[in-house]
């Protein structure tokens, strides 16, 4: 069998039913899981299997990325290390020294712009090559150890795509990388007719648990309720897929609005809304959400989850470089975070139950879940994949930690929660936005007690009062700067307590 990395189909494939009433069941949803099971009668296994390290990986969005310092990273289980070379090329290397196997990620870069390991010294150009190792004695032997194949970190070929750094997880696949294409964000998100906002968060469950979770619509207006969705908003989304096969999958619905949706494995998931509004002075428009989501599998029971989205209406309350966006991206992301935490306690209850499942869970999901309804089309198109090519789920280099409990058996809510290490640490506009909060807090608690002590020395009791509302004001506005950063570090979220 030869191993292909196989394109998916231009998007959309094809458009919804237009023959069918608003609202009206496409295909049944017990007719849709027969037609699944002839076809996968027609299938062998093996046929077709997707291969998880032929394809391009995202590490993360470029603007997150620090390029003064490395950036350790997880893929497939695996340790890796991003840093951007002299070259102001951005690398990806295991992380791991090969002196004495000390991570990369602690290191620094040299003078020269090399990547030095903080143990020895030994630095490391761009393509992996050794520049230097301090110990070796200028002549002699010593002095050719550098040149050795083995003094060389491992290389993994990197692309920089639409605001976004990609890794090949083959260090012997540099040719195949070269053509292969990543997954593109569609034409919109170049449009200046729409507005874009980016979010990355790492997330105590599993790939597998994410995927599904960003298969499935119907969950917003319960699980984000009052966030980007509403309870009583809720109704029937009849969801049928079109094409299927070992690039994965798409599909819409027949109903407005309309949701149009594709999978392209390993992690890109998309879901375009389209409304058609009449607005006053405007007439009838159409408004469009593209929510873009890559979900890569970092460790077993570990996913990072970068989200790009966009729209063509409301720009002026979304980040942007135009005068009147006034939006910073760090507080759209205090909503992008209410999401992950409205997702978080639920999933982590799924998972839990998914793991206490001694079978497999793809071949057995229809027994073990009641999906009686054609929103759930997409989810069970998802687990269908990953029986028939996915093999079950990601391939994990042999260091993955395996056998361990996932996270999402053992994490407490507040761990599970927590923004600081999920989110902040590796966003750069929350992660200075973080910090701006804290000096401005130190400035206002210091004008406090200058402006309170202050109050009491002038014998003028007009000024007196001047000064005494001065520290008041001044202690009120550092309160409510200590609030707002518990944005930044952690927020309970309690679905109960949401009227």
């Amino acid at each position: 069998m030869v191993a292909m990395t196989i394109a998916p189909p231009p998007w959309p494939p094809v458009n919804p039913d237009t023959d069918k009433e608003e609202g009206e069941a496409s295909v049944g949803m017990e007719e849709a899981l027969k037609q699944e099971e002839v076809q996968e009668q027609k299938e062998k296994i093996g046929d077709d299997v997707f291969v998880w390290r032929d394809h391009w990986y995202p590490v993360s969005l470029i603007e997150d990325l620090d390029a003064s310092v490395p950036t350790p990273f997880q893929l497939l289980g695996r340790e890796l290390v991003v840093w951007k070379d002299s070259q102001g090329e951005w690398r990806v290397f295991l992380d791991k020294c090969p002196h004495r196997l000390a991570p990369l990620s602690e290191g620094r870069l040299d003078e020269s712009g090399m990547l030095q390991c903080s143990y020895h010294g030994w630095s490391f150009q761009g393509d992996g090559s050794c520049g230097a190792i301090p110990q070796a004695a200028k002549e002699g032997p010593e002095a050719k150890a550098r040149f050795s194949p083995r003094a060389c970190a491992v290389s993994y070929p990197t692309r920089v795509s639409q605001g976004l750094l990609f890794v090949w997880p083959d260090e012997k696949g540099w040719e195949t990388a070269a053509k292969a294409t990543p997954p593109m964000l569609p034409a919109e998100f170049d449009d200046p007719r729409y507005s874009t906002v980016t979010i990355q968060r790492d997330l105590f469950y599993g790939y597998d648990t994410l995927m599904e979770n960003v298969s499935d619509p119907s969950h917003i207006d319960f699980a984000h309720h009052k966030v980007t969705g509403r309870r009583d908003r809720a109704k029937p989304l009849p969801f049928k897929v079109f094409k299927s096969g070992s690039w994965g999958f798409t599909g819409a619905n027949n109903d407005t609005p309309t949701i149009s949706s594709g999978f392209y494995p390993p992690c890109y998931f998309e879901n375009k809304i389209e409304l058609p509004v009449k607005l006053p002075i405007l007439g009838d428009q159409k408004w469009e959400i593209l929510i873009c989501s890559f979900n890569i599998p970092m460790a077993p029971g570990k996913t990072r989850s970068i989200v790009c989205s966009a729209r063509n209406f409301f720009q002026f309350s979304m980040p942007g470089n135009k005068w009147w966006q006034l939006t910073p991206r760090w507080y759209e992301h205090w909503t992008s975070n209410l999401v992950y935490d409205g997702d978080m306690i639920v999933l982590q209850g799924q998972e839990k139950g998914f793991l206490n499942h001694k079978g497999d869970v793809n071949a057995e999901y229809t027994k073990l879940t009641f999906t009686p309804t054609q929103a759930d089309r997409f989810v069970l198109a998802f687990r269908s994949w990953l029986k028939r090519h996915g093999k079950g789920g990601p391939e994990w280099f042999p260091e993955a930690k395996v056998g361990l409990p996932p996270p999402s058996t053992v994490l407490s809510k507040r761990e599970m929660l927590d923004r600081a290490e999920q989110h902040t640490l590796i966003c750069s506009s929350c992660r200075q936005a973080q910090k701006n909060f804290q000096l401005w807090q130190k400035i206002l608690w210091g004008s406090t007690v200058v402006l309170a002590a202050g109050a009491g020395v002038p014998p003028d009791l007009t000024v007196r009062v001047i000064l005494a509302a001065g520290a008041v004001t001044s202690a009120a506005v550092a309160y409510a700067l200590k609030e707002g950063e518990k944005n930044f570090i952690f927020k309970d979220y309690l679905h109960s307590e949401i009227d």
